[in-house]
């Protein structure tokens, strides 16, 4: 039997913060959950390590990101994705989505038959499942999309690009007032897919009627979708109001303002919003050239510009520096947990996972005064 007790804790828990706490790992799950001062007999032999007072808190998920380290699904090798997974683990990502840019489907689905071999054999974090950005997107919101990928709602061609996956996709954005998208919101729907509305230029009505459909999560909230006005809400707008629909956010303070990220706790449940990355490959990449989705892009004002253009080609995010920046846009410690783990888990059906808590996996990041990484475990093993 595998155990390791870790002491001199502040462990934030679904249940509220447990300061001056001991947590009890069990092969690879979280035994038990005490106050420091009530360790049973048995637990002081135990091999221990001393948290010095740290906060503890569960890995993160990230369910949107496209790579890390150099690696990533664009690489089209099983190995890079175990790499990434590697490397993630040492950021204190315990699970994410290997996001797939758009693509045609047949080219989609090709691309997860060859990074499939990777999903199970992970040694760092866990591969949820993928993520599906595309191929079925409004021409007239493509962000750095390539326009020529873009595809029409094509069910036959949806059910291509599972079957490809052997049913390992755990998400698909797509555009909710695209002729045709009806009946492959259902098929997603049937196989417990998170249908997110994205890259999108649908009316707050077109939105609302995707969202009676299924379409009840929105990708990269803000970003790449009809915006938010007095007389047209859009799809921003029907996001904020309806507290029932989910939405990602990329907290890092450059693709959504600081005060809008802030704001977006006053009106929106804060277990219906998930911090996630949308880091391109180079990101923690020590050294040139930087590729993403083909393209060279440059480290410029905190994120990655496509070298041509100097357009924004995507984030150069953590989740770490995302839950250090939600702590300083006045999010709660409780709160940046739900935002960088609990709600991920609960939206991709990881049942118990994002959460300190008796029976979790002992997935638990120990973060030092400045709420930076200081140790990680991940299924019970300090890294």
């Amino acid at each position: 039997m595998n155990e390791r007790i870790l002491t001199h804790i502040c462990a934030v828990t679904p249940n509220g913060t447990l300061p001056d706490a001991a947590l009890w790992m069990r092969d690879g799950k979280i035994y038990r959950l005490f106050p420091e001062g009530e360790l049973p007999p048995e637990a002081k032999k135990l091999p221990r390590t001393d948290g010095k007072g740290g906060v503890a808190i569960p890995g993160f998920l990230d369910l949107h990101i496209h790579g890390y380290g150099g690696f990533g699904p664009e690489c089209a090798e099983p190995q890079a994705l175990l790499n990434m997974s590697v490397a993630l683990a040492q950021t204190g990502v315990a699970a994410f989505c290997p996001t797939l840019y758009c693509a045609k489907p047949h080219e989609m689905a090709a691309l997860l038959a060859r990074l499939l071999p990777a999903v199970g054999r992970e040694t760092g974090a866990r591969i949820i499942g993928f993520h599906l950005e595309g191929p079925f997107i409004s021409p007239k919101k493509p962000g750095v999309m390539k326009p020529q990928d873009i595809a029409p709602a094509d069910l036959d061609a949806f059910r291509r690009i599972y079957d490809a996956a052997e049913g390992k996709i755990t998400a698909v954005t797509l555009a909710p007032e695209l002729p045709g998208i009806e009946p492959v919101i259902a098929f997603a729907r049937e196989k417990g897919i998170l249908v997110q509305a994205g890259h999108t230029n649908a009316t707050y009505d077109e939105f609302l009627l995707g969202a009676a459909r299924g379409v009840t999560h929105v990708t990269h909230l803000f970003n790449a979708m009809s915006p938010f006005t007095h007389r047209e809400p859009g799809v921003a707008g029907a996001a904020l109001m309806h507290p029932g629909i989910s939405c990602e956010i990329i907290a890092d303070g450059v693709h959504v303002h600081p005060d809008v990220v802030a704001f977006l706790r006053t009106v929106k449940p804060v277990d219906n919003i998930v911090a996630i990355t949308d880091a391109l490959l180079p990101t923690g990449q020590p050294t040139g050239p930087f590729l993403a989705n083909a393209e060279e892009v440059i480290f410029d004002g905190g994120v990655w510009k496509r070298k041509t253009d100097r357009v924004i080609a995507g984030s150069a995010l953590t989740m770490a520096r995302a839950f250090k920046n939600l702590l300083t846009y006045g999010y709660t410690l409780p709160q940046a947990v739900q935002c960088t783990s609990t709600n991920a888990a609960r939206l991709a059906g990881l049942t118990g996972q994002g959460r300190l808590e008796e029976g979790a996996p002992a997935n638990i990041l120990l973060l030092n005064a400045a709420f930076e990484p200081q140790t990680i475990f991940l299924r019970g093993q300090k890294l």
